[in-house]
């Protein structure tokens, strides 16, 4: 049932009484500019009554809730699925603690994007272009498409893994999910498709019933939620940290950032509805984290004392041990879920990449045009599909073991640069104006920054001295970590100093909106900044070369 609220507010005026016109908003798509047209519920534009009352705000927040929910459940796909899989399945419930931590990064990350979203009306490649040069904005979209295009095809490694376990043809299974993923996105409804994805969001829940049918020790996943350790001795750390950085990657993904500031966007909230919009990101990050770490744990206690303990090999092995633990009915649910988060994150992924190649070209790139408004942005999205699904039926069942731990891991050490220009953006004044980042937020990114960068480290020191003691990663962690300390202190001190030198004038930001971008004054690029970006670039040769190393390396052990 929709429910609409409205009320009528006359423009502004001078003194006089001569109306003031609105401001040219920085929006790239006009489509982007209208009635909030959720899947719950609708709030017209000229809506402008405060809300009082717990009805009204409950049906505000209805109106609201999709981008946090759709972007966070969409995060539990099937790559997650094969890396918490793997963690349980290797690990136990060793590793649960990296979800714990992983929080406050998610919650900041994703604030941070949804804010730069309502404010700017601008995606997130388009802003990097503009705001950092050609160089950086083509590597930004290049770098999305190319890792978005690979995780799409571990989404439909998920779809034949679910229907191998469930006795479906494999071919007609991917040819359908395909099916299914382009019709729902071509409706030119953006509520038809959001009703269709919260829909799927739904279904994650089905990780609940499973979790009770294998019944975990629940006293052990509390422990190890709260109580930090790294399995295995000297020769095994470079496969451990291949693991936490896969967690990294598949629970704080690149296309996260792009997607939800970019659907924030599309879906026309605006600053007046952030608080509504931190809510419905929470909601999702509650039943991520909860659904990550039920599938930790029912891998865990599905393969506590059994030959396959530590025999990781793909999903749909995780669904058999669950079968033998618990039931076939349980094993059947784990399926089903797989493959409702493998189209769910299909979803994501694709739209992710067609809304920042739409950004950057200017094409017009919204889900209330239909296919004939939009024809390259439908065109992107329907080709990312098909290729993705055709990739998939051509590779070999090990090619895809591979591929699917492949794009976690990359994803993990992309993360760094990515978190980066995301704090730069929020630290633009010309971007966010009086929306810009306050002191602590930017001092807590760069210790994340600090940490990513640290285990990004680790995986080289494992990968170039396979035995490396645990004495020499503490040594690792111990140095990054005082460096990370002195940049989170710089950060937080120069924020202190320079607010106090030029303050941020924070009244009445519910109306403020960035101005458009040929308007903007170019940022300076200082030397700092320069040498920080030529090490973000040393960085990202250097660990993406290791991955690169240690994925061939564990090809040939297998």
């Amino acid at each position: 049932m929709t429910t609409t609220t409205r009320t009528t507010t006359g423009p502004a005026t001078h003194d006089s009484g001569t109306p003031v016109p609105a401001p040219r908003p920085a929006v790239l798509d006009d489509a982007h500019v209208g009635d909030i047209k959720g899947a719950f519920g609708t709030i017209r534009l000229d809506d402008a009554a405060p809300r009082q009352g717990l009805s009204a705000r409950l049906k505000t927040l209805l109106a609201i809730v999709g981008p946090g929910l759709i972007v966070m459940v969409g995060d539990n796909d099937a790559g997650a699925f094969s890396t918490y899989g793997q963690a349980g399945q290797n690990y136990g419930t060793q590793l649960l603690w990296t979800l714990l931590m992983l929080v406050p990064v998610l919650y900041v990350n994703q604030e941070m994007v949804l804010r730069l979203g309502a404010v700017t009306g601008v995606g997130h490649a388009r802003l990097i272009l503009e705001r950092f040069g050609r160089f950086w904005g083509a590597f930004s979209v290049i770098d999305l498409f190319l890792l978005n295009a690979l995780t799409l095809v571990t989404e439909f490694i998920g779809v034949t893994l679910a229907a191998g376990y469930l006795g479906l043809p494999k071919a007609a299974a991917v040819v359908l999910a395909a099916a299914v993923i382009i019709a729902s996105a071509f409706t030119g409804s953006f509520r038809r498709f959001e009703r269709v994805a919260v829909t799927l969001c739904v279904g994650s829940l089905l990780l609940v019933p499973i979790y009770f049918l294998v019944h975990p020790r629940t006293s052990q996943m509390a422990h190890d939620f709260v109580t930090p350790a790294v399995p295995g001795g000297a020769g095994q750390l470079a496969a451990v940290m291949l693991v936490i950085i896969s967690i990294v990657g598949t629970t704080v993904a690149p296309w996260q950032l792009f997607f939800q500031q970019s659907y924030v966007i599309d879906k026309r909230i605006t600053p007046r509805f952030m608080r509504y919009e931190k809510a419905d990101l929470w909601i999702g990050i509650v039943i991520v984290i909860v659904g990550a770490a039920a599938m930790m744990g029912i891998t865990a206690a599905a393969f506590a004392g059994t030959d396959g303990f530590g025999q990781f090999s793909d999903a749909a092995a995780v669904a058999r041990g669950i079968e033998a633990k618990a039931g076939h009915l349980a094993g059947v649910l784990f399926a089903i879920a797989l493959l409702d988060a493998s189209v769910i994150g299909a979803f994501a992924v694709s739209l992710s990449t067609a809304y920042a190649i739409g950004d950057v070209f200017g094409i017009k790139h919204s889900l209330h045009r239909g296919v004939k408004g939009a024809k390259g942005f439908y065109g992107i999205y329907a080709g990312l599909v098909v290729t993705a699904a055709a990739i998939t039926l051509l590779s070999t069942d090990h090619t895809q073991g591979l591929m699917t731990q492949f794009v976690q891991v990359l994803a993990g050490v992309l993360l760094p640069s990515a978190t980066v220009f995301l704090l730069l953006l929020c630290n633009d004044r010309a971007v966010l104006g009086p929306w810009v980042n306050g002191p602590r937020t930017n001092a807590f990114t760069s210790a994340v920054v600090g940490v990513l960068v640290t285990l990004s480290m680790i995986l080289t020191a494992a990968v170039v001295w396979p035995g490396i003691s645990s004495g020499a990663i503490l040594w690792i962690m111990t140095g990054c970590g005082v460096a990370g300390v002195l940049v989170a202190g710089y950060s937080f001190t120069a924020g202190r100093t320079a607010t106090k030198e030029d303050p941020v004038d924070r009244t009445d930001r519910e109306n403020w909106r960035m101005p458009p971008l040929e308007t903007l004054d170019k940022p300076v690029m200082s030397t700092a900044r320069k040498v920080g970006m030529g090490a973000l670039r040393t960085y990202l040769l250097v660990a993406m070369a290791m991955v690169i190393v240690k994925i061939i390396q564990t090809a040939l052990s297998h």
